[in-house]
């Protein structure tokens, strides 16, 4: 998912959790910053910008929720998770409550806490998924929605599939054949005409007209006209 490497913040008391974990992480292509108590955390946290942390919460010195308060307070911007043994439901609330993005419970398989990682990242950080050009249309991918000139587009999701697939390859012409396969995979049963009545409900939506009809073959993005 990842086309940089994110700053991550690992706060975590026990030695073997942590180099483990960590492991995990770097060869996942994350940079990773370990601090074995809350008071270390908070001097790394005032010292360099993380882009994630990851904060056990039963740690010596300050706890892990302090850090996160901390965090929230003073880089708003910063994915958390809570990383903990506990598993009462008031602890959770109060983690949830100070804005924690997600918590996970130990012991926790490396794997799953990755995709957690990879997860909120996505969602928190939005800019590194939008892909921009400069005709002024633009994609969240993780949310499946377009956008002109920062306007929504009110596209259903075949429509944004559709029109997302000929954007990324404009000198490339797609039969409707192809379209279906990019748009339902092979759990399409019908009419490849399907794909004309996209494309017109599309052109109303857009304003510019950008989806170019190559007679006989099928559909192209035209860069010239986008603009």
């Amino acid at each position: 998912m990842r086309e940089q490497q994110f700053k991550v913040l690992f706060l975590e008391d026990e030695p073997t959790i942590r180099e483990v974990l960590k492991e995990y992480m770097s060869l996942s292509g994350y940079l990773v910053t370990e601090a074995e108590d809350g008071n270390q955390a908070m001097e790394m946290l005032k010292k360099e910008s993380f882009d994630m942390a990851v904060l056990d919460i039963m740690v010596p010195g300050i706890s892990g929720l302090e850090v996160l308060s901390y965090i929230k307070e003073q880089h708003e911007d910063m994915a958390t998770i809570m990383l903990t043994a506990l598993e009462d439901e008031k602890t959770q609330v109060d983690a949830f409550n100070r804005q924690a993005d997600d918590y996970v419970i130990k012991p926790v398989s490396p794997i799953i806490l990755l995709k957690r990682m990879e997860t909120i990242l996505r969602r928190t950080k939005r800019s590194q998924s939008v892909m921009e050009y400069q005709d002024g249309l633009t994609f969240e991918e993780a949310e499946y929605r377009a956008f002109y000139k920062g306007k929504p587009l009110p596209l259903t999701l075949s429509e944004y599939l559709l029109l997302n697939t000929l954007y990324k390859e404009p000198r490339r012409v797609f039969t409707r054949e192809q379209l279906i396969l990019r748009i339902f995979n092979e759990d399409y049963i019908g009419n490849d005409r399907i794909i004309d009545a996209h494309v017109k409900n599309i052109r109303k939506k857009l304003p510019v007209s950008c989806i170019k009809t190559l007679i006989g073959v099928g559909y192209q993005f035209d860069l010239e006209n986008a603009k």
